[in-house]
């Protein structure tokens, strides 16, 4: 039913955890973001800013024409309320899950990114930079415990506010955090992370990258684009 263009980042795997927790058929059509696949035309008709995760739901409810979707938030809300799945059904609950999935969409997702970002991959080390961005995870991890403190999921039950954060917190020691700083966190860190599901979209990526370290290379087509870059 569904064809998932994928590769091994926080952002793929949210949407593996999805199809895995919900058992729905998919395809997985790997995407290897290292060797510049994600600038090929027929991807690039998908997810026109050459990004991964995308689908194509070859059935979708409206019964028409397959339908392509980008941008991992959308991709989990287009699921969930396809399948009444990881999602709730009244209008507080899912106002809760949905204001949380974009939190992490505009949040957490991009300042742990440019954490990483600084403090793996920058050809030099720029302290104002790793202090900027290490205070600002610190900030929003501190924003996660707390909202955790008084609840096992982020939203109550179980959801996709959970999936779209949890890959993000994955490499926390590379962010330069310590989970014991977080107890909450660290408490819904490793609930989800002893979750079937998990384990097996973790799985997958291991079958799918099987050279997961950055090269010059690699460097250079994850982080060298600009403006002239084809699309």
């Amino acid at each position: 039913m569904i064809d998932l263009y994928y590769w091994t980042t926080p952002n793929g795997h949210k949407i593996t955890i999805f199809l895995e927790e919900t058992g729905i058929p998919y395809t997985l059509k790997p995407v290897n973001i290292s060797k510049g696949e994600q600038f090929e035309a027929a991807f690039l008709r998908i997810s026109p800013n050459n990004r991964i995760p995308a689908i194509v739901d070859n059935a979708p409810g409206d019964g028409g024409s397959p339908i392509s979707i980008f941008e991992s938030g959308a991709i989990l809300q287009y699921l969930a309320e396809k399948t009444g799945m990881l999602m709730p059904t009244d209008l507080r609950g899912r106002c809760e899950v949905i204001q949380w999935v974009y939190w992490q969409m505009g949040n957490l997702g991009p300042m742990l990114g440019q954490n990483h970002h600084f403090l793996q991959y920058a050809p030099e080390k720029i302290p104002y930079a790793i202090e900027r961005y290490v205070k600002e995870a610190r900030r929003l991890y501190g924003v996660l415990d707390k909202r955790l403190m008084n609840r096992d999921f982020i939203a109550g039950e179980y959801s996709i506010a959970d999936i779209a954060s949890y890959p993000w917190v994955v490499p926390h020691q590379k962010q330069g955090l310590n989970l014991d700083d977080f107890p909450h966190v660290k408490r819904w860190f490793e609930a989800i992370q002893a979750r079937p599901a998990v384990r097996r979209a973790y799985e997958i990526a291991k079958r799918v990258n099987t050279a997961p370290v950055v090269t010059d290379e690699s460097r250079s087509i994850l982080f060298g684009q600009d403006r002239q870059t084809p699309v």
